[in-house]
């Protein structure tokens, strides 16, 4: 028997019925999606092996140690920056896609009741980001910044995956530009931490995680769920595709360092704006001083080759997963645990927060490995344990209780 529940929440659902985000409610019949046997159960548990790994990520960038420690511990530090929190937005628009209808968009009553979840689901992430902002930790909670993230793709949930790519793609290429011409109207980047709120300019141009250049990670993930994800073929193509955009986010950026007059410079000087994890008032800010900041692809520096980088990556950590668990039946069990993680993310992305507050850490960073480790570990006691004997975690069965309201659209 394979240890998180995530799994039998696949087998007990009718075989038409869609896999669910982790935190989604129990599904009605999907009537428009073909049966694919038991690969519903590999999906299912490849996306929450993607899940608890971006979770893990999390947990790095804001208890870990120092990237600058170097070794191998500073390089898995380093890979975690950004890049954990872009896998975040990726999988939100997976999970858009799987409660409107993962293959085809659900219509009719289904399809307004799917919305209604969709909008239920943003506006209590909103009010629990916001309160955990508030809670004056060190960090920057994204959860507020991502129920943004559900209502602004909401009206795109319709579209296959090919539009949706191109409007990622787009956005990618234009939002950041737009972003940096408005730089001198709404200022640089303004952390809501130490218990200011997350305001509207914040969730939309300077905080840690601007809609106006993270919604490309969320369109990039519906427009991947879109896909036929049980055929070879399609799995190999984004994978090839996850590649490409890494090779031309991180070695674009790497070749303009060494062609473009000043931008050498401009690139460092964007890229030593803060991290995820604290705040830093002699922040140079989003992209820099000067416009050849924009060609940093750097974690956070907001600009379209960073954007286009971390997309390639979350992509292939998603193809991964999803392959590796159907190909590699054994690996549910060995990697149980982080399944479990990742079963429950909301929550144990909460955890970690309220840890954080609740320990009175006054510098979320540098902190010693072993403070890291106890993060991770206990959170995978707690997860694995609790899968045991519940089919969702606490904030995710609150949250499908929440949802389940949406039945009452007609």
């Amino acid at each position: 028997m394979i240890g998180p529940v995530s799994t039998l929440r696949v087998m007990t659902r009718h075989p038409d019925s869609p896999p669910l985000p982790a935190d989604a409610p129990r599904p009605e019949r999907e009537r428009s999606e073909p049966s694919t046997g038991a690969w519903d159960v590999g999906r299912l548990i490849g996306l929450d092996l993607a899940r608890g790994l971006a979770v893990f990520g999390m947990y790095a960038v804001h208890v870990g140690p120092a990237p600058s420690r170097g070794g191998v511990i500073g390089f898995l530090m380093e890979l975690a920056q950004g890049r954990s929190s872009a896998l975040f937005a990726v999988l939100a628009g997976f999970a858009v896609a799987l409660i409107t209808g993962r293959r085809t968009a659900k219509t009719g009553l289904a399809g307004r009741q799917a919305a209604a979840k969709v909008v239920i689901r943003a506006v209590i992430l909103i009010a629990l980001g916001t309160a955990l902002t508030m809670t004056g930790t060190p960090v920057v909670p994204i959860l507020a910044f991502y129920g943004l993230f559900f209502l602004l793709v909401l009206p795109l949930r319709r579209l296959g995956a090919r539009p949706l790519a191109l409007i990622a793609a787009g956005w990618a290429l234009v939002g950041p530009q737009l972003l940096y011409a408005l730089k001198p109207v709404v200022g640089g980047r303004v952390f809501p931490s130490y218990g200011h709120a997350d305001g509207p300019v914040s969730l939309f141009f300077t905080g840690g995680y601007p809609a106006l250049t993270w919604v490309p990670f969320v369109i990039a993930g519906m427009a991947v769920a879109r896909c036929d994800l049980a055929a070879t073929v399609v799995r190999i193509r984004l994978a090839l595709t996850g590649v490409a955009l890494a090779v031309t986010g991180y070695g674009g950026s790497w070749l303009a360092v060494r062609l473009v007059p000043g931008a050498a410079e401009a690139v460092r000087r964007a890229e030593q704006g803060p991290g995820m994890s604290s705040v830093s008032p002699d922040s140079v800010g989003i992209f820099g001083d000067t416009p050849a900041g924009m060609l940093a692809s750097a974690p956070h520096s907001e600009a379209t080759l960073s954007i286009v980088a971390a997309t390639g990556v979350a992509i292939l950590v998603i193809t991964a997963c999803l392959a590796a668990v159907d190909a590699f039946p054994g690996l549910r069990r060995l990697a149980g645990p982080v399944i479990a993680v990742g079963s429950m993310s909301l929550t144990a992305y909460v955890y970690h927060i309220v840890a954080i507050w609740l320990l009175d850490t006054e510098e979320a960073t540098a902190q010693p490995l072993y403070v890291l480790l106890g993060f991770i570990a206990s959170v995978t006691v707690l997860a694995t344990l609790w899968s045991r004997f519940f089919p969702r975690g606490p904030l995710e069965w609150l949250m499908g209780r929440a949802t389940g309201l949406a039945r009452h659209i007609r």
